[in-house]
């Protein structure tokens, strides 16, 4: 077996450092944290903590920011904190040790030198270096050490960032990168991109152009900072934040370092002037305008003459900060309603307003600079697009972009317009290529057909329904998908995978085919997000018009897909990540076990559309916490209860999957992937395990409820709150409804209660809700805003 990594020194305790310590801890690494010496003076006793100070308040620091850079606060009980003077010694116990300190090539070759002679045979070093030279680094270390070490460039923040750049020396060898690789991608979700030792490697080298182009291009065009927002965004398959609301996030000192260190080693560069960092910002950076960190940048927030937030963009001519303007582009409109994301972009990119012109440059530029520079940066074009998917969030990397805007059709425009292309292009275009992706293949810079490998624990349910007889039955809302060793998996593909009658009626016959001739099911998705919960409209639509029984009709279809998960003779395995909500929590908390992303944010969320969850899920939640304590039927269950009314009442939403652990919607024996590439493939191994394992359905039991003196507690701290203006008079109706399910209603504490009359009690509660003209203005206003309706 190969040896894998277990415990970390990393060697800066900055931003950066300090999250990358937390990336490991979460992944159950134990980590050494040191920064330099806080206070050297000889009458401080060497290992004082005091002495460690530094390290100790990046520690400190990483429970005050914000994205939480960590999976679980006691994640950090894992991290050691200590200093380069009194504890090197412990890179000689590491697996691992990674530098992260100041990008100065002084301090991290002084820093290296002393750290070799701690170092044991086949420990990993790295650098996290996001730019300096790997061979250069390699140098100081001692000859046998260098195998083991090369760049891993992480990016901010780590938790959340899935690009990894490893950068090989001319030294590394090809097991200290496969090693690395696997567990980076098993234990850290990252995707990995191998780049050449070139001057801010991949994603930085072609991120950092395009962003110099378009503030080129702005200028000449006489563009505003909100008007190459909206022409840079989400238009063109970019972040929402686009071009200057994600240069205040990263900060603009930050990204004028990195320009700056382009400028300075890519010599050789035909484009290197446009790396020199703009007189704007440096005068942006000498005011400390450096964005959101220090409260403006390209933007600024101030409050409005209503009260409310407004939103000041920066005039770059007067250095003033200016109301948005409202300027449209008639290449946005045309955008919008195109249908396929090749409609989309040929509005932005051949439309006659100038808004196009301006996106048609950028792009042009950034499209023919990541060509001409891709040979050197590194080994295939795939790695360029997915260094960019992944570390800048852009839906296409420039390759997969030129292919959406039509290979030789662009290339050509790009002649005529007397551009000249790189060679390897010529001749891909010569030899009558048509795109540089085609039938699972990207063409190599030898001119060959080359597949694009996916790993077999990679699972992708869209090349599957590609291929004969996996399709088992499929309708609009769900598709149940043979995924092979006799595993079937019931995928969701409704819009934003919101469950309506077509899943439901797909769960029926998935537990029906499953037991009959599979092993076991796996509930996943492919979408962005796992489930944004029940189908709001469909639901307001049946409530505008009085339709009771339909609404009752599908309530109880809910119900019953949420226990035919439970007690399904065949186990039944869930794979929730990212926004997993009302009705996606009750579809994934029934199964045998749920094998969650690390990155899921789970929430019963229905009381902010004025409702209760009434697909299982207030009934599931109260077995599940009385079930764990009750067992001779004389502990107090009040608390037990108490806690899932707050989760609930307060729509509470986990910051992850262990923080759904601690919540209570996911069980300790729950499995969490790190990797969202590799959480269908180990849903299936569990479901694998648990079938080898002969596995039995849980029987039914009785719950025994609070009964009424229960029920009068909870309504007393809804009166309680009510009376504090904690909540509104709506606010309170809603928790009393909820109090009535999980106190069992108004019969003796103490009662024994089966799971259908905790069902009974949620659809009549939810019944009534629904009838509220409140509760529907609460779920119109989610549907138009986006954002719940306190009234």
């Amino acid at each position: 077996m190969k040896p894998t990594i277990r415990k970390a020194v990393v060697l800066g305790a900055g931003v950066m450092g300090a999250q990358i310590a937390a990336n490991l801890a979460g992944a159950g690494v134990d980590v050494y944290l040191l920064d330099r010496l806080a206070d050297d003076s000889p009458e401080r006793e060497a290992g004082s903590a005091q002495r460690s100070r530094l390290a100790q308040a990046g520690k400190l620091q990483l429970l005050k920011q914000k994205p939480l850079p960590y999976y679980d606060a006691d994640d950090l009980e894992r991290i050691a904190t200590g200093n380069f003077t009194d504890h090197l010694h412990a890179a000689g116990e590491a697996d691992w040790i990674i530098e992260a300190v100041s990008e100065r090539l002084d301090v991290k070759l002084a820093l290296f030198a002393k750290l070799a002679q701690h170092v044991k045979a086949g420990t990993i070093i790295s650098s996290n270096t996001s730019g300096l030279s790997i061979n250069r680094l390699a140098e100081t270390l001692p000859s046998s050490v260098q195998p083991y070490f090369l760049g891993a460039h992480f990016f901010n923040p780590p938790r959340y960032m899935k690009l990894l750049e490893l950068i090989p020396s001319a030294s590394t060898s090809k097991e200290t990168i496969k090693r690395l690789a696997d567990f980076a991608e098993r234990r850290l979700g990252k995707g990995i991109v191998i780049a050449k030792d070139s001057p801010n490697f991949i994603a930085n080298r072609i991120g950092t152009y395009g962003i110099m182009v378009t503030l080129e291009e702005m200028t000449a065009r006489d563009l505003s900072v909100s008007a190459v927002d909206a022409l840079t965004g989400t238009a063109i398959g970019r972040p929402k934040s686009a071009t200057f609301r994600t240069l205040d996030i990263v900060g603009l000192d930050t990204f004028a370092h990195v320009a700056s260190n382009m400028y300075d080693h890519a010599i050789d560069d035909e484009e290197r002037e446009i790396f020199a960092v703009p007189e704007l910002f440096n005068a942006l950076i000498q005011r400390n305008w450096l964005g959101e960190k220090s409260g403006q940048g390209f933007y600024k927030a101030i409050q409005g003459v209503t009260g409310s937030k407004e939103i000041l963009q920066l005039d770059a001519g007067t250095m003033n900060y200016v109301t948005k303007d409202k300027k449209r582009f008639p290449c946005l409109d045309t955008a919008r309603n195109g249908k396929t994301p090749e409609e989309k972009l040929a509005a932005m990119t051949s439309g006659l307003d100038p808004g196009s012109a301006f996106v048609w440059s950028v792009l042009k530029r950034t499209l023919l600079y990541a060509a001409s520079v891709m040979p050197v940066i590194a080994d295939d074009l795939v790695s360029v697009d997915d260094a960019m998917r992944w570390g800048f969030n852009w839906e296409w990397g420039p390759f997969e972009l030129w292919d959406k805007l039509g290979f030789v059709k662009t290339a050509l425009r790009m002649k005529a317009e007397g551009e000249r292309l790189p060679d390897w292009i010529e001749r891909r275009l010569a030899d009558g290529m048509s795109s540089f992706y085609e039938r699972g293949t990207y063409v190599g810079d030898d001119g060959e057909r080359k597949p694009r490998s996916v790993p077999q624990a990679h699972i992708q349910l869209s090349v599957l329904k590609g291929q004969d007889k996996r399709i088992i039955r499929q309708n609009y809302g769900a598709s149940l998908i043979d995924i092979g060793d006799d595993v079937a998996c019931l995928e969701l593909h409704s819009p934003n995978n919101a469950v309506g009658p077509d899943i439901l009626q797909m769960v029926s016959h998935s537990i029906a085919e499953t037991e009959r001739n599979y092993r076991g099911l796996v509930i996943a998705s492919e979408g962005k997000h796992f489930c944004v919960g029940a189908n709001l409209m469909l639901l307001l639509m049946e409530a505008q018009d009085d339709n009771w029984t339909e609404i009752e009709r599908m309530i109880a279809s809910f119900q019953q897909a949420g226990m035919a998960i439970k007690y399904s003779a065949r186990p039944v395995v869930s794979a929730p990540y990212g926004m997993t909500l009302g009705g996606g929590v009750e579809l994934s908390i029934p199964a045998a076990r749920v094998q969650a992303s690390a990155e899921t944010y789970m929430g019963l969320v229905e009381a902010g559309v004025g409702l209760i969850p009434a697909g299982g899920g207030t009934k599931e939640m109260l077995v599940r916490a009385t079930a764990a304590v009750d067992f001779d039927g004389k502990v107090d269950l009040q608390p037990f209860v108490n806690r899932v009314f707050e989760t609930i009442g307060l729509a509470k939403v986990s910051t992850s999957a262990a923080d759904a652990k601690r919540i209570g919607y996911l069980r300790p024996n729950d499995n969490i992937s790190f990797s969202r590439d590799r959480q269908l493939y180990e849903a299936k191994r569990t479901v694998l395990a648990l079938d080898a394992e002969e596995y039995v359905p849980p029987s039914t039991r009785r719950t025994r409820v609070v009964g009424a003196p229960g029920l009068s507690a909870l309504k007393l701290g809804v009166y309680q709150m009510r009376c504090g203006g904690m909540i509104s008079e709506h606010d309170a109706l809603i928790g009393t409804k909820l109090a009535h399910i999980l106190s069992g209603g108004e019969v003796p504490a103490g009662t024994l209660v089966d799971e259908t009359y905790l069902l009974e009690l949620e659809r009549e509660a939810f019944l009534s809700l629904c009838g509220e003209p409140k509760s529907q203005a609460r779920m119109q206003h989610m549907l138009l805003k986006g954002k719940p309706l306190r009234n």
